[in-house]
């Protein structure tokens, strides 16, 4: 069939016997993750809709009916409501979502929808009535439906994207011809970037009111945070040079689009026991900012590789001047996202004891943290090292350090199992993107080294002569 849209009844036979994608849907779940063709994964979303779509219309989904004078205050589906509500709320639950149903299917002919909205009206009244305590705000269902609506955390991948790549471009036209004068397009993309920081602190705001906990439960909400959090340290070292603005801005687009991708569920959901404590703000705040500062190096790590393999013999000069100013900005960077990543990783050994009732377990993920806090700690100090102080050598291992960081937060969570993993041993296939970033930073690495080692020696010689 083609078109958008389907009907329900198009995914049956003509008898309403037979599931058309049933063969489908049994070979793309044998298989693991890893092996599922685009196919496949496309004929399993489907299914989780279908399957949605039939909850809700026969009411299995929609636990909407407060029991009167529950101590748990327990809320049930028509479906399963038998024998939980005294007679009379009992018909009234099971009856109402029908009787909603034909009034819609009226209105839709007649555009009255005086009927509907009055049934509506009657199942608030209900949920008013005898879920008083957890029922939400005016302002709290106004607010999660303006949320919804205005979808703020998708759309700024793109503002950070494009205006970001836009001032950079600006910024490095103004490295190499200096005599240009471009102040206000970099002040109007700067103030751009800025009102985006602001919209995405108040998308995540929102967010924490809506669902009552702070948004990092879970992977998307901790990847929405890590890229305000990037945003939030190239703001705060962008007076000492605005390039750390351009290269916050472009790597928050990355991290936002790797936050929308198909595997990640950005559904307000309630916390898991586990997650239930004032340490999820703490802990969770303090380590996952910590990324933001230290893809923050990484990036103007590589905006120094590029530099090195963009100077020539005229301009080396001035060149190693701004990549020195910037090799100083990324050191303070990595020091501030060390102390952080520290900190927060004895935080988490104080959660763990209050959860788990020991400090430390060698968990996969405690483990990498502790890799991480050692890369870091070695490339800060790499500056003590003689044999290492070259500034090629640091702003490279800043920019590979960062894949101890992807390592702790996404292979840990998805291809290895543990206190902290989501994988349950069947890993996410790997993206594309990752394996054209490595290749495309080993020839960046390469080129730079190429380069800036060969006018090195070019300058030498000629101080020698």
């Amino acid at each position: 069939m083609k078109g958008k849209l389907l009907p329900f009844k198009a995914f049956f036979t003509v008898n309403q016997d037979k599931y058309k994608l049933l063969k489908y849907v049994n070979e793309a779940n044998s298989k693991k993750p890893v092996y599922r063709s685009k196919f496949d994964n496309e004929i399993i979303r489907t299914d989780e809709r279908l399957n949605v779509f039939y909850m809700v219309y026969s009411g299995s989904l929609l636990t909407i009916f407060p029991k009167p004078d529950d101590p748990d205050e327990k809320w049930y589906s028509p479906t399963n409501a038998d024998n939980q509500f005294p007679p009379d709320d009992s018909v009234f639950v099971k009856n109402i979502l029908p009787y909603y149903l034909s009034a819609v299917r009226k209105a839709v002919k007649t555009n009255d929808w005086k009927e509907a909205n009055q049934l509506v009206n009657g199942i608030k009244a209900f949920q008013k009535k005898y879920g008083q305590n957890i029922y939400p705000s005016p302002f709290r269902i106004k607010l999660e439906l303006l949320d919804n609506r205005l979808g703020i955390l998708e759309h700024l991948s793109s503002v950070y994207s494009l205006v970001g790549f836009l001032l950079l471009l600006i910024q490095f036209i103004g490295i190499f011809y200096i005599r240009l004068n471009l102040r206000i397009p970099t002040l109007i993309a700067s103030g751009i970037i800025f009102v985006a920081f602001v919209a995405h602190a108040f998308a995540l705001a929102s967010r924490w009111y809506i669902s009552g906990h702070a948004p990092w439960s879970n992977g998307y909400e901790a990847l929405t945070y890590i890229a305000w959090a990037t945003v939030l340290a190239g703001i705060i070292f962008s007076s000492r040079s605005s390039i750390t603005l351009s290269t916050t801005a472009i790597l928050a687009s990355l991290i936002l689009m790797t936050a929308h991708l198909s595997w990640m569920d950005p559904e307000i959901t309630n916390l898991v026991p586990v997650l239930k404590s004032y340490w999820l703000v703490i802990h969770v705040a303090v380590i996952t900012s910590s990324y933001g500062f230290l893809g923050l190096g990484a990036l103007l790590a590589a905006s120094n590789l590029l530099l090195m393999f963009l100077e020539s013999r005229s301009n080396k000069q001035f060149i190693d001047l701004y990549i020195k100013e910037i090799s100083n900005i990324i050191e303070m960077t990595l020091i501030a996202g060390l102390y952080l990543l520290t900190i927060g990783t004895f935080l988490g050994g104080v959660w763990a004891n209050e959860s788990w009732g020991r400090y430390w377990g060698w968990d996969p993920k405690e483990t990498w943290a502790l890799v991480t806090v050692i890369v870091y700690a070695f490339i800060a100090h790499m500056r003590l090292v003689p044999g290492l102080k070259s500034q090629f050598g640091f702003n490279l291992s800043a920019l590979l350090g960062f894949g101890s960081v992807i390592m702790t937060y996404f292979g840990v969570n998805f291809y290895l199992s543990g206190l902290h993993s989501y994988a349950k041993g069947d890993p996410l296939p790997v993206p594309d993107f990752v394996y054209y970033t490595i290749i495309s930073v080993a020839i960046l690495a390469i080129l730079a080294y190429i380069n800036h080692h060969r006018l090195n020696k070019q300058v030498k010689n000629e101080l020698t002569d």
